[in-house]
């Protein structure tokens, strides 16, 4: 959330036993039976939003009993019935229980443990609005009218919307599945179409092949007028299916598709297994894709792409997605965790190969530098917070599973992937990735089963290395010191917390810490920090910097003064980029927690205007804007003289890449341009601005081509930066009538960003007016979060309306916890906390709690990160002539 025949013969798992170790308080379903294949017919109506469902089940009876126990959710079940040995036997009662999203068929008759038995069930469920399920979507044809289709979204706990199942991982069945419509819609589903008959209704029914064993969260259907582009070159035929006029769009994720699924059978040794690869963009979509087997769903703007339309960035985004759910394909979806702990052997992997993958297909892209800034930092940031989560974390209901889809899960999983893979050697680890895969095929797995296989092929101890980063929260501090003798470093490791006030009982984790020692004589990657601290013989302290390219989880802590050092190694050229964006995420970070001073990051990246690649300046521009967003309430005189400082930084650099795109600019140039761009014209610069206004105004006379869509974002934030009604109203017009959906969310992405109350007032009506999609919520938000005045309007009107976001974004999924956390999240006083948690106190957070823990938690941190520092950047803009 990223051949073989259809006869039979997909691995022997279904016959073994069922067994679900550790499970604790989980609430699980009884283990008296199991199922082993699902026979489900559904029949949507578009116009009631309801569908009419069969289903039957083949049950393997492990325990004698007259109780069948399902997961169930808004579903009416009209009839239930147990056949045994031939015979028929109705259900003498239904019981369903909400809290666990159950529903219990008791029959009189009893089936005995060892043998088979089929339960059958009739009911109609609801074709809902919730992206959740079996779910309707709309879209406007192309003769203005809306249309729907029917589609799903089942993980994690969904499937039990669409009919009644056994929604746990570890249940996997086959599956034979066939969809009811009119005759000029499209059915879609895992398998291939293998018969389509029309009924006395003159609707027709369309049949597909069995499924390989499959666990219910990747089961999927498509109802819908849907047209396709298609590409020949794999040995399957690989779609991207969209809704009608979008389709054409579909070429570039068509053809990276097949490409990726030929070279992931290489890399693992293992052929994709289904006859068919279909990749779906649908309207409205609550994640950004879901790796279905055999038949993904995207959102549109994650889907499709237009090179004269969008931009790099957005490009990238896609290949990136694409590829993330393609790898699913095998891990997650051919071999699958057993219990939503292990999420992470999904998503960790997943994104992992997305990245690996990437760089095969496009080296010139840089994808392994963009990494440490982009999925290091992500998982970093999240995890140096106390409401955290270990990677392997505890879950126990449904309604905790969405809120582990995050950056723990993905971010911090994969980065626990790339440091076993520096530590192995690559080949090694794929070679170990192989036998994972093999071993387990359409099979379950634990974290355990994986460091098994990846110790049989290096020989090394995985397990006993990786248990610390998996099992527990957080990451280390490494604080270095430089001893007397001037030939040795000593390295101590502590807990980091974002807070910087760690208590003793929250130290006592020791780390497996690869210390990726660089000097002039090379990278040590044997070297180990396993104990509190160590000393290390050095042949000099002239230069050294640890974690080489910035594979390794955790923050080096150096002296202001080796800091100053690293800054001047830079730009002689001793660092690589890697070493040079890390350096520059780990000062600020550092800085925000107090374990430096934010002084020490001003000095640093001040010295850095020549710095010539992307990767890096994204850093930077990045830690300069976590500054002046904690800053956010300070005095004006102060948050002006931070934003002249950003702008005498980045103009050179913005004036020198130029901001026209011709046919040569290479793919990260392209994204360094619109960099340098947008933080230049966004903290003031003149040329910039000037530029800025100029496309914005050839725009608004209806020159749709004037803004490069590189541009296209930083220039709508910088006119309304500098304008009023006119340019918002612009933006809205191009938000109500894009030229692609890439558009449609770059308008309402920066639509929030003037300072005028009624703008700002005018955005927050757009929410909920009807316009903006329940998937698209979040983006204004976000524009708003950019202004002190547009971050108190957002929360405030989130508590007028906060009963309206409930009902639209049910707690349950994970989209409620994203709207808490942004309209939260941007306020540094205590004042402000006190009033989230009093709003808060009477309301049940659960399906959110951790999001609003994370978000308060986010805000202390920063009340005390100005708090400590005020006076010293005060006193540095001062100094630097950026205030007076």
């Amino acid at each position: 959330m990223l051949d073989i025949a259809t006869s039979g013969g997909f691995g022997t798992e279904a016959n073994l036993p069922f067994t679900c170790s550790g499970t604790g308080a989980r609430e699980i379903l009884p283990q008296n039976v199991k199922p082993l294949h699902y026979d489900l017919t559904l029949d949507p109506d578009f116009e009631k939003f309801t569908f009419e469902g069969t289903v039957s089940i083949l049950l393997d009876v492990f325990e004698t009993s007259k109780e069948v126990t399902l997961n169930s959710l808004e579903i009416e079940v009209h009839s239930a019935s147990i056949d045994i040995a031939g015979s028929k036997y109705e259900a003498a009662s239904t019981e369903f229980n909400e809290a666990v999203q159950t529903v219990k068929f008791t029959f009189d008759k009893e089936f005995v443990a060892g043998t088979q038995v089929v339960l059958g069930v009739t009911f109609t469920g609801l074709l809902n609005d919730k992206m959740a399920g079996f779910y309707r979507s709309s879209y406007t044809a192309e003769d203005g009218s809306t249309k729907y289709l029917a589609t799903t979204q089942m993980e994690p706990t969904d499937c039990r919307r669409a009919f009644p199942c056994f929604d746990e991982p570890a249940l996997k069945a086959t599956y034979d599945i066939t969809l009811i419509a009119d005759k000029e819609l499209t059915c879609l589903s895992n398998m291939n179409a293998t018969g389509e008959k029309i009924l006395e209704s003159g609707k027709k029914a369309v049949s597909f092949a069995r499924t390989p064993l499959v666990s219910t969260y990747l089961i999927a259907f498509i109802v819908g007028d849907l047209r396709y582009v298609e590409t020949t070159w794999f040995r399957i035929p690989v779609r991207v299916y969209a809704t009608p006029g979008l389709e054409t769009q579909g070429h570039f994720s068509c053809e990276l598709a097949a490409k990726t699924i030929k070279f992931f059978e290489e890399t693992f040794d293992m052929p994709y297994p289904l006859p068919k690869m279909d990749m779906v963009a649908i309207p409205d979509f609550s994640a950004g894709a879901m790796e279905n087997w055999g038949l993904i769903t995207y959102r549109v703007v994650d889907l499709l792409f237009d090179e004269e339309t969008s931009g790099a960035a957005t490009k990238q985004r896609v290949a990136e997605v694409v590829q993330h759910e393609l790898a699913h394909q095998w891990f997650g979806n051919l071999v699958t965790m057993d219990w939503w702990e292990g999420l992470w052997l999904n998503e960790g992997f997943a994104t992992w190969m997305s990245w690996f993958s990437c760089n095969e297909f496009y080296p010139d892209w840089k994808v392994w530098e963009s990494y440490v800034t982009d999925n290091l930092q992500a998982a970093l940031r999240l995890d140096g917070l106390r409401s955290s989560h270990p990677i392997e974390v505890p879950v126990k209901r449904a309604d905790e599973i969405n809120q582990i889809f995050d950056a723990i899960s993905y971010s911090k999983g994969s980065c626990v992937l790339r440091m076993v893979s520096k530590f192995m050697g690559e080949d090694v680890f794929i070679e170990g990735i192989r036998k994972y895969l093999k071993r387990h095929k359409y099979g379950n797995t634990q974290t355990g089963d994986l460091w098994a296989a990846l110790s049989e092929v290096s020989g090394k101890d995985v397990s006993s290395l990786m248990n610390a980063w998996t099992k527990k929260v957080g990451y280390p501090v490494i604080t270095v010191t430089e001893n007397a003798d001037g030939k040795s470093i000593t390295v101590q490791q502590n807990r980091f917390l974002t807070s910087g006030d760690v208590k003793p009982e929250e130290d006592d984790t020791l780390y497996p810490v690869s210390l990726g020692l660089r000097t002039k004589s090379g990278v040590d990657e044997e070297l180990m920090l396993t104990t509190r601290e160590t000393t290390i013989a050095l042949d000099s302290t002239d230069f050294f910097k640890l974690n080489a390219d910035h594979s390794g989880i955790y923050r080096t802590a150096y002296s202001p003064e080796r800091l100053a050092k690293l800054g001047a190694n830079a730009q002689d050229g001793l660092l690589s980029v890697e070493d040079r964006a890390g350096l520059v995420a780990d000062t600020g970070a550092l800085a925000a927690s107090g374990f430096s001073s934010t002084v020490g990051l001003l000095s640093l990246v001040a010295g850095w205007k020549n710095e010539t690649e992307f990767v890096v300046w994204d850093e930077i521009t990045s830690r300069i804007g976590a500054i002046r967003s904690a800053w956010l309430f300070e005095d004006q005189e102060v948050q002006d003289a931070l934003k002249r400082f950003q702008s005498k930084l980045t103009a050179p650099m913005a004036s020198s890449l130029g901001w026209t795109f011709d046919k040569d600019v290479g793919h990260v140039e392209q994204q360094f341009k619109a960099l340098m761009f947008g933080s230049a014209g966004l903290a003031g610069d003149e040329g910039v601005v000037a530029a800025a206004k100029v496309l914005f105004a050839r725009f608004a006379a209806g020159d749709k081509k004037a803004i490069h869509p590189n541009l296209k974002a930083s220039v709508f934030a910088i006119a309304l930066q500098h304008g009023g009604e006119a340019e918002w109203e612009v933006i809205h017009q191009t938000y109500l009538n894009p030229i692609n959906t890439d558009e449609k969310n770059t308008a309402l992405r920066n639509i929030g960003r003037s300072k005028d109350p009624k703008l700002i007032q005018k955005t927050l009506d757009l929410i909920l007016g009807g316009t903006v999609r329940p998937q698209d919520v979040y983006l204004p938000m976000g524009g708003l979060r950019s202004t002190k005045e547009g971050t108190i309007a957002l929360w405030e009107w989130v508590k007028l309306h906060w009963d309206e976001l409930e009902k639209l974004l049910p707690p349950g999924l994970s989209m409620l916890s994203s709207v808490v956390s942004l309209s939260t999240n941007g306020f540094a006083s205590e004042a402000d906390v006190q009033d989230i948690e009093e709003f808060f106190s009477n309301k049940n957070t659960k399906g959110y709690d951790k999001g609003l823990a994370q978000s308060l938690e986010s805000v202390r941190s920063k009340i005390q990160w100005v708090a400590r520092d005020r006076e010293a950047v005060k006193g540095w803009l001062k100094d630097n002539a950026y205030l007076s």
